[in-house]
């Protein structure tokens, strides 16, 4: 384990440093230009250590080719750069914790924040270990630059000791995972695997399988706009009727901040406008699909209630699809997780199956036709100033990885 180390201390953080943060606003593919920053490095780096058919593609997707040492399946490894809009990942300072003593960390661009292991337990399986934050000011993007560094580590590997059995492997880094337009619809095509997995999971030995299935929904308010000293009787406020959508739906039963394990929710991530006109934005989760057509029903219903309070307001619910559960599929052939537990198993580590309260690449390309499973980075925390992760974590992930492409060929 130690051999990588050095190796994945130095791609993460030079990784996070770089500013590659999605944009769900923007038509562009890829949502933003500075992706491409990233894609381009890794391009570079791919071609520097010996991998082969290595493409930008026009969709903005790093694809490579590894060759096969011994017969097997193709076998496809995905990350995904861009990190997550939701908070702050400009100026990016990773910092590395070496030999975390146990205590609280502090930021220094954050005095007030503090990362403890009594309020993260998982922090405090780590003493001893090398672990990584950001400063405080901005959000670390080991989401998913920790799989990024795993899967570049693991081919570097594999191309300097071409002795290591292993089927043909295809790299696929993809842009705009965080907006859930990560997966084009040329990639299954253009990553030409049987099976893959992505490396953008959390915990030591996770392998995950069951993802919710998600939608995202439009709410556009037009009120009646005029000017506010002639108002009497006429104005029709869009930011009330706003409001009245938020208070009427479930506040205790059906948002992110009061579920957990198989609930699902409705969550409002952005409202926008003015007087005249709203738009509030949601995203609706649900492991089941009757479950997340029954939320984006609910929605319509109070867009529809409080359109009846006021007819002169023309009131818009657009609801489109993300996702679904990955689980759908794989259950029908177990063959690419039963490969990823004995591979764990053969490294000593006993393989932990939880449903994921998110979604993946992998999640589009298993509905796509290519069955791929998530495994774990060791990432922690994630989207926001207190995301951390520990090299050694990162360390038996790629050699997890490596198993994982010797057990393919086996």
């Amino acid at each position: 384990m130690t051999d990588f180390i050095a190796e994945l201390t130095d791609r993460l953080t030079r990784y996070c440093a770089i500013d590659s943060q999605s944009d769900g606003d923007s038509p562009s593919s890829p949502s933003t230009a500075i992706q491409l920053d990233m894609q381009r490095l890794l391009q570079a780096e791919l071609v520097e250590i010996g991998a082969q058919d290595v493409t930008l593609t026009d969709y903005g997707t790093v694809l490579a080719t590894i060759p096969g040492t011994a017969p097997g399946p193709t076998v496809g490894f995905l990350a995904h750069v861009d990190t997550a809009p939701q908070f702050n990942a400009t100026g990016v300072k990773p910092r590395v914790i070496r030999g975390y003593n146990g205590g609280a960390i502090t930021f220094p661009d954050a005095p007030g924040l503090t990362l403890s292991p009594e309020e993260f337990p998982y922090l405090a399986e780590k003493i001893g270990d090398d672990i990584i934050t950001a400063s405080g000011a901005t959000l670390l993007g080991a989401d998913d630059k920790a799989g990024v560094a795993i899967i570049m580590a693991a081919a570097r590997h594999l191309l300097a000791n071409p002795e290591i059995p292993h089927p043909p492997l295809r790299i696929a880094f993809t842009p705009d995972e965080e907006i859930g337009r990560g997966v084009d619809a040329r990639l299954p095509r253009d990553l030409g695997a049987d099976f893959a997995y992505t490396f953008d999971g959390g915990a030591l030995g996770e392998i995950e399988y069951e993802t919710f299935s998600a939608d995202q929904a439009t709410v556009m308010i037009q009120g009646v706009s005029i000017h506010p000293g002639t108002a009497k009787d006429k104005l029709v406020n869009a930011i009330h009727l706003a409001a009245k959508i938020i208070q009427t739906l479930p506040h205790v039963t059906m948002t992110p901040e009061t579920t957990e394990g198989r609930d699902g929710f409705i969550h409002a991530v952005d409202m926008t406008g003015g007087a005249s006109e709203m738009r509030l934005r949601f995203i609706l989760r649900d492991f089941e699909r009757d479950g997340l057509e029954q939320k984006g029903a609910l929605l319509r219903q109070v867009c529809e209630t409080v359109a009846a309070t006021e007819p002169r307001a023309f009131i818009t619910c657009t609801i489109a699809p993300q996702y679904r559960n990955m689980r759908y599929w794989l259950e029908n052939d177990m063959t690419p997780v039963d490969l990823a537990r004995n591979a764990l198993r053969d490294l000593g580590l006993e393989p932990v199956s939880v449903p994921i309260r998110g979604g993946t690449d992998g999640s589009r390309l298993t509905e796509m036709g290519v069955p791929c499973p998530n495994l774990f980075t060791g990432m922690q925390n994630l989207h926001g100033p207190l995301e951390w992760i520990s090299v050694q974590d990162m360390a038996r992930a790629t050699e997890f990885c490596l198993r994982l492409a010797c057990k393919a060929a086996e």
